[in-house]
């Protein structure tokens, strides 16, 4: 007789990102696996958020606890109505020999969170696993979003429903009081980034960073309704004096486009290296609300 092995080939890698969408909206992807070896191959699709044992792994330490290199679980957050944010169609069949197969994922959050993340396995013959990807997601309320720098929340996400209106809610009461007129549409919320420079000593290139802004392109969004998100930077003279430099600080995005802002920082002759520099910058993001987010910029020299 003869030994076979089975083989495929997979049209993503170990990570499938499904990008930004607004809650509440379905976006799908298409994985194509293909059968290069010479038998019929019956396959079998499992998710993570799932697996008969998840309710036992959850009582378990949070990775971002133990492991400051893995911040996200491999299930995050999961939909409010119980339903599984991602799905995975077909879930079981056969690929013939020189044959593929079309996996359509399904990415339907119902609220708005960064973190959703579940995991997908292809098996074969029941048992053996051929593909591992991680699936991942963000959802927002508004169809825009900044990201970058070092992260300062939590990646993962309360049990309390009302966690990303409380702010907003309290920021209106707060308008309320001070009687101040703004429109209906318009609403600030204060959310920090940090950005973290390091220059290396006696190098000739100054250190670098980026902030990404976009505008987000999802289904909901219907066709002729305009979704122009404008942005900028507020670059004072403290960060001139403190050797920051901005690339690109202002500028207007249509749906499906996004734009860094590029930092960078020189040490300043005057520098006291016992003292790094920290200041503050205001980024205004305006789309369907106005976002202000404030940036703080901090510097370090390192050597080699």
């Amino acid at each position: 007789g003869h030994g076979v092995v089975p083989s495929t080939e997979c049209s993503v890698g170990e990570v499938l990102d499904m990008g930004y969408v607004m809650a509440r909206d379905t976006v799908t992807a298409t994985v194509k696996i293909e059968n290069t070896s010479n038998l019929t191959l019956p396959f079998s699709i499992q998710l993570e958020s799932l697996s008969p044992t998840r309710d036992r792994d959850r009582q378990k330490i949070p990775s971002f606890l133990t492991s400051p290199l893995q911040r996200t679980e491999i299930v995050g957050t999961q939909n409010y109505n119980g339903f599984s944010v991602f799905s995975v169609s077909p879930t079981e069949g056969k690929i013939e020999a020189g044959m593929s197969q079309d996996f359509v994922v399904t990415f339907s959050p119902d609220h708005e969170s960064l973190y959703y993340s579940d995991r997908l396995k292809v098996l074969l013959f029941g048992k053996q696993t051929a593909h591992e990807i991680q699936l991942k997601g963000a959802a927002r309320d508004h169809p825009m979003f900044v990201e970058g720098g070092v992260p300062l929340d939590v990646p993962v996400e309360s049990l309390a429903v009302t966690s990303p209106v409380a702010p907003r809610e309290a920021l209106k009461g707060e308008k309320r009081k001070r009687k101040t007129i703004f429109p209906e549409s318009e609403k600030i919320i204060i959310m920090p980034l940090l950005l973290l420079l390091e220059y290396m000593e006696g190098s000739a290139e100054p250190a670098r960073t980026e902030i990404t802004v976009g505008a987000i392109d999802s289904p909901g969004l219907a066709a002729k309704q305009p979704v122009r998100v404008e942005f900028s930077l507020d670059s004072g003279p403290e960060l001139q004096r403190a050797g920051f430099a901005l690339d690109g600080p202002k500028g207007a995005l249509e749906r499906g486009q996004l734009q860094r802002i590029g930092v960078s920082w020189v040490p300043p002759a005057d520098l006291q290296t016992s003292d790094p520099p920290l200041v503050s910058a205001l980024l205004t993001v305006k789309g369907d609300i106005t976002e202000c987010h404030r940036v703080l910029l901090m510097a370090r020299v390192v050597s080699a």
